[in-house]
Order: structure tokens, then C-alpha cells, then sequence
């Protein structure tokens, strides 16, 4: 957002309500999902670095996904607390560029994340018996390097973009975070191009993403029903249930704010969508992890064990 082609130097984001009554009530509400969010995430990160048994491809995009979830929901949820317990929640015409582009770094990483953690339960369950040759360490570092690459490249697609807006005098964001369509609202030069942008931008990150996952579940459910055993289908749909879960929360929330025009949906209803995947998601994937995995919880348990021991 080049400020020498603007007079906006500041933004002022609204925040989710401007109701004063549910401003307290709120303000404890998210600060306990972020707590929530931050104990879950940072605490799966060290059981998987501090349990032998974890160090697997599969866990290790997990530590990468929560390792996302943490910087993603801090990149977010204390800006939208301030708004709830400031007068005015300002924010500098950099540090909005700057918010936005740890966005959608984020968004995006956690999206190939999950593509790469499809293609591994993929491998794992219709090619086991070639499973640690195909995903040897290497492998799954060059995948990783593919998921940040993949981020920072839509990341500084979408920041360009809107760097070249110019803003003349509104500076009021009718949202809690920097976010495209509110931003691409206040323009007073033509967003024609730069919703162009947004839309492909976020068209190829899905469209890879979802025939990723979609080709390696549909090679997975046809590799589970050729298995004749009921407890063996079911201990092979039970490793990838989680990862389904996770998969179906954030992408469809995503597009539900992202794959419209900025018209077709009011912005109030799009600041409750962005609230559950940028907010409810990140809390809920360590949960839904720790909860429906019995590595985790054996892992768990083990480590508890030790503290008490101590």
C-alpha cells in the first residue's frame, strides 16, 4: 500500500460487534481460546519433539501444521482483543500490509500442509510396505520446502496487490484483522483487477490443494474397502479420520469467504466465517489430533509420567 499514493496513513478496524455490552464477555471469550489455541499447539509441538516414537512423516507435518496454527492465530487474535477493550483499535498502514501478508502466508501454508499430510496417509495406508522408502526424510523436507515456497509466493501476490491501492480519505475496516475484500473496499481506484487477482490467486492454491486430497482420499477409501477385515478397515480410516476432520473445517470456511465476489455476501456475515477458520480452527486441530490419536495420547500419558516421576 504505497503511502506516497495515498492519503491514508492509518487504519481503524472495527473489530467484531460495537455493541458495548458484549465487549467484556467477548474480550474473555476469545483471550480463553487463545490460551486454549497457544497451550494446545505449542504443547503438541514439544510432545512431538520430545517423544522418539512421534519422529515420523506424518508427525512431522503435524509439528509444521501446529507450528502454523500458533504464529497464524497470534498473527491475528491479539490485534482483535485490543479491539474490544481500546476506544479506538488503529492500526499503521504497514503494520496492516505487514498483518496482511502473515495472513496469507499462513492461510496458505496451512493449506499445503494439509495437502502434503494427505499425500503421506496416502502412502502410508495403500503403499505400506514401501512406505519408509517413499517418504524418507528427504522427501518430506522438500515437501515442506514446497508448502512455505507455495506461501510466501501467494503471500506476496496477494500483498502487491494490495500495495497498489490508493486510499483517499476512509480508513475504517469493517473487520477484526486486515483481511482482502474489507481492504479492497475502501479503494478509491478501480479493485476490478485486484478481486481478479485475489480470486486466481486463491482458485490455483484450492484447486491444487483439492485435487491433492481429493485424488490421494479417493485412492485411500478404495484401497480401505478392499480390505476384508472390519477391524482392519477400521484401524486404516481411524489414521486419516483426524486429518478429514481438519481438512473439511478449514477449507470450507475459507471458501465460503474467499471463492465469491466481495458483493455476494454481506461483510458482516463474512467477519463470522473468517472468525471460525482463523480463530476455531486453529484452537480445535491440536484437539481434534490429541483426542482421536492414540499415538498422541500414548505419547502423552508417557510424558506425564516422567513429570510425576520427577
Amino acid at each position: 500500500m504505497g503511502a506516497e499514493n495515498s492519503s491514508v496513513t492509518e487504519f481503524i478496524l472495527a473489530g467484531l460487534t460495537d455493541q458495548p455490552g458484549l465487549q467484556i464477555p467477548l474480550f474473555l471469550l476469545f483471550l480463553g481460546f487463545y490460551v486454549v489455541t497457544v497451550v494446545g499447539n505449542l504443547g503438541l509441538i514439544m510432545l512431538i519433539g520430545l517423544n522418539s516414537r512421534l519422529h515420523t512423516p506424518m508427525y512431522f507435518f503435524l509439528f509444521n501444521l501446529s507450528l502454523i496454527d500458533f504464529c497464524y492465530s497470534t498473527t491475528i487474535t491479539p490485534k482483535m482483543l485490543m479491539s474490544f477493550v481500546s476506544r479506538k483499535n488503529t492500526i499503521l498502514h504497514a503494520g496492516c500490509l505487514t498483518q496482511l501478508f502473515f495472513f496469507c502466508f499462513f492461510v496458505i501454508s496451512e493449506s499445503f500442509v494439509l495437502s502434503a499430510m494427505a499425500y503421506d496417509r496416502y502412502v502410508a495406508i495403500c503403499k505400506p510396505l514401501v512406505y519408509t522408502v517413499t517418504m524418507p526424510p528427504k522427501v518430506c523436507l522438500l515437501l515442506l520446502l514446497g508448502v512455505y515456497v507455495m506461501g510466501f509466493s501467494g503471500a506476496m501476490a496477494h500483498t502487491g496487490s494490495i500495495a497498489s491501492l490508493i486510499f483517499c480519505a476512509d480508513n475504517f475496516i469493517n473487520h477484526f484483522v486486515c483481511d482482502i475484500p474489507p481492504v479492497l473496499e475502501l479503494a478509491c481506484n478501480s479493485s476490478y483487477v485486484h478481486e481478479l487477482v485475489v480470486f486466481i490467486v486463491v482458485t490455483i492454491v484450492i484447486g491444487m490443494v483439492t485435487v491433492t486430497i481429493s485424488i490421494s482420499y479417493a485412492l485411500i477409501l478404495s484401497s480401505i474397502l478392499h480390505i476384508h477385515s472390519t477391524e482392519g478397515r477400521s484401524k486404516a480410516f481411524s489414521t486419516c479420520s483426524s486429518h478429514i476432520i481438519v481438512v473439511f473445517l478449514f477449507f470450507g470456511s475459507g471458501a465460503f469467504v474467499y471463492l465469491r465476489p466481495p458483493s455476494a455476501l454481506p461483510l458482516d456475515q463474512g467477519k463470522v466465517s473468517s472468525l471460525f477458520y482463523t480463530i476455531v480452527v486453529p484452537m480445535l486441530n491440536p484437539l481434534i489430533y490429541s483426542l482421536r490419536n492414540k499415538d498422541v495420547k500414548a505419547a502423552l500419558r508417557k510424558t506425564l509420567g516422567k513429570i510425576n516421576f520427577s
